[in-house]
Order: C-alpha cells, then structure tokens, then sequence
C-alpha cells in the first residue's frame, strides 16, 4: 500500500467512477482497476459493490475512506510543516560547552540567535575538554565549543575565538610587580587550579619543571569560585582574558602574562562532518562566526 493507491482509492470514491477517475489520475482504466485489487488483496476484502456500470462502498470501504483521508491529511500537514521550517525553523540545538565558554563567550551569540530563530530552543550541555568532543560524536549535542586543538577526522573544526590565559592574583600581591609570571615565580604562593579541562591540561605541562615545588591549595570546578577565592587572597589561580575582563577593569583583580612565551587559547566550533544541517543549524554557524569575538592578543616580539 502506497500514497498513490490511497489518491487513487479517494478519487473514485469522490467521482464515483473508475473511468473520471482515471482522467483525474492521468492513468488508463485498467491501472486504475490494477491499483484497486491491489489493496483488496492487501486489505483482504472488498472495497467496493460494483453494480453493472454503478459502484459504491462496502461496508469495509467506507471504513478505510475515513483512513485514507486521515493519511493524506497527515501527508500533507507532515509537508506543510517541513516547508514552514526553510520560512520559520523550529526545533531544538544542543550546544555542549563549559560553563565559563556560555558565561563569557556565548551570550551575545545565543541572544543574536534567538532574534532570528524565536522559535528554536537552546539547550546547553555543561561539559569539559574531551567530554565536549565525544558529546558531539554520540550525537548527543549538535554543536561543541572546545579548544584547540582537535584531532578528529569525523569533525568539522571551525576557529571561532581566540585569547590568553594568564595569572590572576589580587591587587596587593607581589606577583603585579612582575610583567611576565615564569612558573618557578609561583612556587612560594598557594595556587588555585582548575579541576578539570584543557586548560588544566596545559597548565600541568606549563608547571611540569617546578611540578615537585608548587603549593596546590585547590581545585576547583567553578571559574566564579577562582575569581572570587582570588580577591579574597586565598591563592594564585589562572584564568582566560575573556573571563575577568570586567573584575580586571574595575581593579578587583590583576593578570599577567604567563612566560616565556604567552599561552594563548583558541575556542573552535565543533560539528559532525556526516550530519544534515538544518536552516537553523546552518544560522547558529553563521551567528557565532559573526558574534563569538575574539579578544586581542598583546603583540610580541
């Protein structure tokens, strides 16, 4: 049983005659009488009472009549409602990031976003580093935002942000002297270090030569909790530029550049490669590309 047998089996029932109805269908009689027995065979009853050139429903046709109508009904509000969606999408985006990626990063690009797709929801999934990647290969989020670098083939990588991470202390510290934090400066303050991410993963290897001498006070999971443990003297902790921009400028807070060399970070868009993209899928990339930011990095020599 096909779309087309139930047109079919509706427009005779609207005539009342296999012959209009084949006129209607663009089809000869006999393939019109073919698609019939069709679905009797299927149905494995009679559908119509033929008498002499006059036909008319059983008992059983009147009943897959309502059927079929409520079939093609769904047909055609199933096709209205995917046409809508190239006018109005809607639906739902999961994006995958860490908290301090939508706190910081992505408010402009999700407020942006709404303005053009009102209909589409947002949903964030809270995760770190590697959780971020596998997210979005299991399916499980359309869109990952996670650092750079990214091996994996499967994956569309589109840079998107770019800043440093630097130390952070309080405005009576030693350490706002210095121009440049070497880690063998730290080694005399307690630090506060982030739980978990790619972020910690670099600063284990920054911190790698002095790994036996530094004074680990904390970790922690939260960067509202480092900022603020930070301006309450409790230790010396590292954060992105885009992070403490507004505690920096008020001067609850001093960064630094971490040295010899900076240790720059760069956010990247991450996608499947294999996935269809949606209309509103396809605006949520040109949105981000337009609004994520990036903030500028001190020239070096």
């Amino acid at each position: 049983m096909d779309l087309d047998q139930l047109h079919t089996f509706l427009e005779i029932v609207r005539l009342k005659s296999f012959s209009k109805a084949a006129h209607t269908c663009f089809r000869t009689q006999p393939a019109i009488s073919a698609q019939v027995r069709q679905l009797e065979q299927e149905m494995n009853t009679n559908l119509f009472d033929r008498l002499g050139t006059r036909i008319s429903l059983t008992p059983a046709g009147r009943i897959f009549a309502e059927y079929a109508e409520q079939i093609l009904d769904l047909r055609r509000r199933a096709q209205d409602t995917i046409n809508e969606l190239e006018t109005m999408p809607r639906g739902e985006l999961v994006i995958a990031a860490n908290e301090a990626t939508c706190i910081y990063v992505l408010p402009g690009v999700f407020s942006r976003f709404k303005e053009l797709f009102p209909n589409v929801q947002l949903h964030v999934d809270r995760s770190y580093g590697a959780r971020v990647v596998e997210a979005v290969l299991d399916n499980m989020a359309d869109f990952g935002i996670a650092q750079l670098p990214i091996a994996e083939r499967k994956l569309q990588v589109v840079p998107i942000h770019t800043d440093e991470i630097k130390v952070i202390v309080n405005p009576g510290h030693p350490l706002t002297k210095l121009a440049v934090v070497t880690a063998e400066k730290l080694v005399d303050f307690p630090l506060l270090l982030p739980k978990n991410g790619s972020t910690r993963s670099r600063l284990n290897n920054w911190l790698d030569p002095v790994e036996d001498q530094i004074q680990v006070s904390m970790e922690l999971d939260s960067t509202e909790m480092i900022k603020r443990f930070v301006m309450a003297g409790l230790g010396v902790s590292f954060l992105s530029a885009s992070n403490c921009q507004e505690e920096t400028a008020a001067g609850r807070l001093v960064s630094i550049s971490l040295g010899p060399e900076s240790m720059t970070r760069r956010l990247a868009l991450i996608y499947r490669r294999d996935k269809a993209l949606s209309k509103a899928a396809l605006g949520f990339i040109q949105v981000i590309l337009d609004n994520a930011g990036v903030v500028t990095l001190p020239a070096t020599d």
